[in-house]
Order: C-alpha cells, then structure tokens, then sequence
C-alpha cells in the first residue's frame, strides 16, 4: 500500500528562546528536522513526505532539503493556526488509498523498527498509536484540590500517529474543537476507537535545551 508521512514542523522555537525555530536547530551536525525525515526514508524507500512548515520559514524548510535531500521529493505545506489545521492542510496532498503517518517534527529520534510497527499494525486495524507507560506518580485537579491517580491507567502518546487513510480523511472533514490535541481524538469523534502499540522511551520531543543534549548523547550510541 502508498504510504505518507505527513512531518508537522510548524513550532516557532518561543520556548526554546533560540531564537530560530527548533526544527532547524542543529543536532549531532544537521539540522533536528533532517534526523526525523531521514528516519522515515530509512523505513521505507517509497514513501511520500509532506513536511508542514511556517509561513514565514518555508526557504529555510526548502534550503535545508536542496542540501541534504536534493534527489528526494519532498512536498512543503504552508502550517495552520492549530495542529488540527496544520495536519488538514497536508492531508490535501494525499493523493491515494494509503497509510498515513501523522509525526511531530522534532521527535527526531523516531526509530524505522517504531516506524514499520505503526505501520504494520494499521494495515491490520485501521490505525496505530504509539504509548509508553508513565514513570511518574500522577495527580488529578479536581476543583481546589488534587488527588492521586493510578499511573497503571496512564499512557503517555507519542507519534507518528498512523492510519489507514481512508479513516484519516473522513475524520478530518469536521469541523474543529478545542478536544482535538491529537489525530487519535479527532479519530475517535467519529466513533472509531484507535489502536496502541508500544512506543519507544528514547521517541523523545524537542522542547528543551536540555532535550538536545540527550538526544545528541542518544545518537551518538546509536552509531556506536
């Protein structure tokens, strides 16, 4: 079957305090996005990216795949206001029946085993969504105060978030809602459940300096 992954980089690196957003900082010698294309290609040879961008950073989104992917096609989607938007706009260039990755940019050390799991198990069921367990003790605010919860009933979401796209596109037809932090919510307001698998605790996003370091620190054993 096609196959799509659609790489959503539309983050403007305000938290970062960089300066430049995080997708384009530079990780073990290359910018953060090039990692996280890479290991989609790495997966598989066919497949279709569509990386979603900033409006106000699509040269440096196209100078940075002239330099490291220049006989790869790689289409640029202009980013939304939202996720849920940016995530519809890239849909528009899915073109056939397919399965479709749905992956967060500066997860860039997103494995091709992780990657054909998804894969693997959407063709059987429709969809998959990558998890791990919480190591953390977990507490819910309820009104003033906040009380513990079992952390055996916590699944931290990862991505890529994959489907079989014919229950992407339907899905995403609707009109959006303040619930829709993932693809797997707006999935399931269509009354159709999603399906887990085990995500990997090293499927880490970019959202701190430190988080570069560790990931430097990560693939740099990987190469070992």
């Amino acid at each position: 079957m096609n196959k799509y992954a659609i790489i959503v980089a539309g983050g403007s690196g305000v938290r970062m305090g960089t300066g430049i957003p995080k997708q384009f900082i530079s990780l073990d010698g290359k910018p953060v996005i090039y990692h996280t294309i890479q290991a989609f290609l790495d997966a598989f040879g066919d497949i279709e990216i569509i990386l979603v961008l900033p409006q106000g950073h699509i040269d440096t989104g196209e100078e940075i795949l002239k330099k490291y992917f220049p006989n790869v096609r790689i289409k640029i989607v202009t980013g939304g206001e939202t996720r849920f938007h940016s995530v519809k706009n890239g849909l528009t260039e899915v073109k056939s029946d397919s399965v479709v990755f749905v992956h967060d940019g500066v997860r860039c050390l997103i494995t091709a085993e992780l990657i054909k799991e998804c894969y693997k198990t959407a063709l059987q069921k429709g969809s998959a969504i990558p998890a791990v367990a919480s190591k953390d003790s977990i507490r819910l605010r309820k009104e003033n105060k906040t009380e513990a919860f079992n952390r055996n009933n916590v699944l931290l979401i990862q991505t890529p978030q994959t489907f079989q796209s014919s229950i992407l596109l339907k899905a995403f037809e609707v009109d959006y809602q303040e619930n829709f932090t993932d693809e797997a919510t707006v999935v399931e307001a269509l009354g159709i459940d999603v399906s887990i698998v085990q995500g990997d605790e090293n499927n880490i996003k970019i959202t701190k300096l430190v988080d570069l370091l560790i990931a430097e620190k990560i693939l740099q054993e990987r190469r070992k």
